[in-house]
Protein backbone atom coordinates (compact mmCIF):
# COMPACT_ATOMS: atom_id res chain seq x y z
CA UNK A 1 0.00 0.00 0.00
CA UNK A 2 1.48 3.65 -0.68
CA UNK A 3 1.51 5.63 2.01
CA UNK A 4 2.01 8.86 -0.45
CA UNK A 5 -0.31 12.66 -0.45
CA UNK A 6 -0.48 15.23 -2.66
CA UNK A 7 -1.93 18.52 -1.07
CA UNK A 8 -2.61 21.88 -1.95
CA UNK A 9 -3.56 25.20 -0.33
CA UNK A 10 -4.55 28.32 -2.20
CA UNK A 11 -5.20 31.73 -0.32
CA UNK A 12 -5.05 35.72 -0.97
CA UNK A 13 -1.60 34.83 1.19
CA UNK A 14 0.14 32.27 -0.66
CA UNK A 15 0.01 29.01 -3.08
CA UNK A 16 1.24 25.76 -1.69
CA UNK A 17 1.88 22.70 -3.03
CA UNK A 18 3.25 19.37 -1.32
CA UNK A 19 4.04 15.79 -1.71
CA UNK A 20 4.78 13.67 0.61
CA UNK A 21 5.93 9.52 0.65
CA UNK A 22 6.50 8.04 3.97
CA UNK A 23 8.02 5.26 2.75
CA UNK A 24 10.55 7.41 0.55
CA UNK A 25 14.55 8.16 0.86
CA UNK A 26 14.51 11.29 2.76
CA UNK A 27 14.81 12.85 -0.93
CA UNK A 28 13.14 16.62 -1.04
CA UNK A 29 12.94 19.57 -3.09
CA UNK A 30 11.99 22.46 -0.87
CA UNK A 31 11.70 25.86 -2.25
CA UNK A 32 9.28 28.36 0.49
CA UNK A 33 11.61 31.41 -0.74
CA UNK A 34 12.39 31.35 3.07
CA UNK A 35 16.33 29.80 2.93
CA UNK A 36 16.03 29.06 6.51
CA UNK A 37 12.87 27.43 6.25
CA UNK A 38 14.12 25.51 3.66
CA UNK A 39 16.91 24.28 5.73
CA UNK A 40 14.57 22.99 8.67
CA UNK A 41 12.04 21.66 6.25
CA UNK A 42 15.01 19.47 4.55
CA UNK A 43 16.21 18.33 7.78
CA UNK A 44 12.01 16.87 8.33
CA UNK A 45 12.07 14.95 4.92
CA UNK A 46 15.95 13.72 5.24
CA UNK A 47 15.88 12.77 9.02
CA UNK A 48 12.37 11.00 8.47
CA UNK A 49 12.64 9.36 5.66
CA UNK A 50 9.98 10.81 3.76
CA UNK A 51 10.48 12.36 0.16
CA UNK A 52 9.15 15.42 0.45
CA UNK A 53 8.14 18.28 -2.31
CA UNK A 54 7.31 21.94 -0.84
CA UNK A 55 6.91 24.71 -3.69
CA UNK A 56 5.16 27.75 -2.30
CA UNK A 57 4.44 31.01 -3.39
CA UNK A 58 3.72 33.56 -0.56
CA UNK A 59 3.65 37.17 0.16
CA UNK A 60 6.75 37.56 1.41
CA UNK A 61 6.87 41.48 0.95
CA UNK A 62 4.73 41.38 3.67
CA UNK A 63 6.22 38.88 6.40
CA UNK A 64 7.17 35.58 6.13
CA UNK A 65 4.93 34.76 8.48
CA UNK A 66 2.00 33.56 5.95
CA UNK A 67 3.97 31.58 3.81
CA UNK A 68 5.56 29.84 7.38
CA UNK A 69 1.86 28.57 8.69
CA UNK A 70 0.62 27.73 5.26
CA UNK A 71 3.31 25.55 4.66
CA UNK A 72 3.32 23.70 7.90
CA UNK A 73 -0.75 23.61 7.46
CA UNK A 74 -0.20 21.78 4.24
CA UNK A 75 2.64 19.45 4.91
CA UNK A 76 0.65 18.31 8.19
CA UNK A 77 -2.80 17.80 5.97
CA UNK A 78 -0.36 15.80 3.41
CA UNK A 79 1.83 13.94 5.96
CA UNK A 80 -2.50 12.79 7.55
CA UNK A 81 -3.67 11.77 4.26
CA UNK A 82 -0.52 9.87 3.61
CA UNK A 83 -0.60 8.25 6.97
CA UNK A 84 -3.89 6.72 6.31
CA UNK A 85 -6.13 4.89 8.81
CA UNK A 86 -2.69 4.04 10.50
CA UNK A 87 -2.78 0.19 10.53
CA UNK A 88 0.32 -1.63 12.19
CA UNK A 89 1.95 1.89 12.88
CA UNK A 90 4.27 2.12 16.35
CA UNK A 91 2.06 4.93 16.69
CA UNK A 92 3.74 6.48 20.06
CA UNK A 93 7.51 7.96 19.80
CA UNK A 94 10.21 9.49 21.68
CA UNK A 95 13.52 10.61 22.25
CA UNK A 96 15.98 13.36 22.82
CA UNK A 97 18.34 15.04 20.26
CA UNK A 98 21.27 16.88 20.20
CA UNK A 99 22.88 19.58 18.07
CA UNK A 100 26.36 20.78 19.49
CA UNK A 101 25.23 22.35 22.79
CA UNK A 102 21.33 22.03 22.33
CA UNK A 103 19.58 19.25 22.92
CA UNK A 104 15.93 18.65 22.77
CA UNK A 105 13.35 16.11 23.65
CA UNK A 106 10.50 15.24 21.40
CA UNK A 107 7.53 12.67 22.62
CA UNK A 108 4.49 12.45 19.96
CA UNK A 109 1.14 9.96 19.24
CA UNK A 110 -0.29 9.72 15.96
CA UNK A 111 -3.19 9.71 17.82
CA UNK A 112 -5.35 12.04 16.03
CA UNK A 113 -6.25 14.72 18.58
CA UNK A 114 -3.78 17.51 17.95
CA UNK A 115 -2.29 18.63 21.38
CA UNK A 116 1.05 20.85 21.35
CA UNK A 117 3.07 21.62 24.53
CA UNK A 118 6.15 23.94 23.84
CA UNK A 119 8.64 24.63 26.48
CA UNK A 120 11.20 26.02 24.47
CA UNK A 121 12.85 29.18 25.38
CA UNK A 122 14.41 30.85 22.77
CA UNK A 123 17.46 33.21 23.55
CA UNK A 124 17.47 36.45 22.20
CA UNK A 125 18.59 36.30 18.43
CA UNK A 126 18.06 38.12 15.20
CA UNK A 127 16.04 36.82 12.59
CA UNK A 128 17.79 34.07 10.37
CA UNK A 129 18.42 34.58 7.16
CA UNK A 130 16.79 36.57 4.02
CA UNK A 131 14.47 36.44 3.90
CA UNK A 132 13.81 36.52 7.74
CA UNK A 133 12.90 33.69 9.50
CA UNK A 134 12.01 34.98 13.12
CA UNK A 135 12.73 32.20 15.84
CA UNK A 136 9.54 32.68 17.38
CA UNK A 137 8.07 31.11 14.13
CA UNK A 138 9.46 27.75 14.85
CA UNK A 139 6.81 27.24 18.03
CA UNK A 140 4.25 28.04 15.38
CA UNK A 141 5.36 26.19 12.49
CA UNK A 142 5.60 22.73 14.31
CA UNK A 143 2.44 23.31 16.49
CA UNK A 144 0.43 24.22 12.88
CA UNK A 145 1.91 21.16 11.53
CA UNK A 146 0.83 19.25 14.56
CA UNK A 147 -2.66 20.59 14.77
CA UNK A 148 -3.26 19.71 10.95
CA UNK A 149 -1.78 16.36 11.35
CA UNK A 150 -3.67 15.30 14.09
CA UNK A 151 -0.44 14.37 16.74
CA UNK A 152 0.02 15.11 20.40
CA UNK A 153 3.39 16.47 20.55
CA UNK A 154 5.58 17.80 23.34
CA UNK A 155 8.28 19.43 22.73
CA UNK A 156 11.15 20.86 25.97
CA UNK A 157 14.77 21.92 25.15
CA UNK A 158 16.76 20.79 28.13
CA UNK A 159 20.35 22.80 27.21
CA UNK A 160 20.74 25.14 24.43
CA UNK A 161 22.82 28.71 23.62
CA UNK A 162 22.39 28.66 19.71
CA UNK A 163 19.01 29.81 18.35
CA UNK A 164 19.75 27.88 14.98
CA UNK A 165 21.10 24.76 16.73
CA UNK A 166 17.83 24.85 19.08
CA UNK A 167 15.48 25.15 16.06
CA UNK A 168 17.45 22.48 13.84
CA UNK A 169 17.50 20.30 17.01
CA UNK A 170 13.90 20.26 17.00
CA UNK A 171 13.16 19.93 13.74
CA UNK A 172 15.50 16.93 13.14
CA UNK A 173 14.44 15.21 16.19
CA UNK A 174 10.98 15.73 15.05
CA UNK A 175 11.62 13.88 11.92
CA UNK A 176 13.42 11.00 13.81
CA UNK A 177 9.99 10.63 16.14
CA UNK A 178 7.55 10.59 12.90
CA UNK A 179 10.06 8.13 11.21
CA UNK A 180 9.71 5.71 14.08
CA UNK A 181 5.97 6.28 14.97
CA UNK A 182 5.21 5.86 11.22
CA UNK A 183 7.08 2.30 10.86
CA UNK A 184 4.57 -0.41 10.51
CA UNK A 185 5.95 -2.49 12.75
CA UNK A 186 3.85 -6.15 11.89
CA UNK A 187 1.36 -5.95 15.19
CA UNK A 188 -1.78 -5.25 12.23
CA UNK A 189 -5.07 -3.51 13.35
CA UNK A 190 -5.15 -0.14 14.45
CA UNK A 191 -2.53 0.43 17.40
CA UNK A 192 -5.49 1.67 19.88
CA UNK A 193 -8.33 0.08 22.25
CA UNK A 194 -10.95 2.34 20.47
CA UNK A 195 -10.04 0.86 17.02
CA UNK A 196 -9.41 3.88 15.16
CA UNK A 197 -7.15 6.86 15.23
Amino acid sequence: MSRTATRQRSTKETKIDVTIDLDGTGTTDISTGIPFYDHMLDQLGRHGGFDLTVQADGDLHIDTHHTVEDVAITVGEAFAEALGEKAGIRRFASGRFPLDESLVDIALDLSGRPHVEWLVEMPESLPLGQPAFDPQLAEHAVSSFATAAGITLHVELVRGRNTHHIIEATFKGLARALRDAVRVDGAGGVPSTKGVL
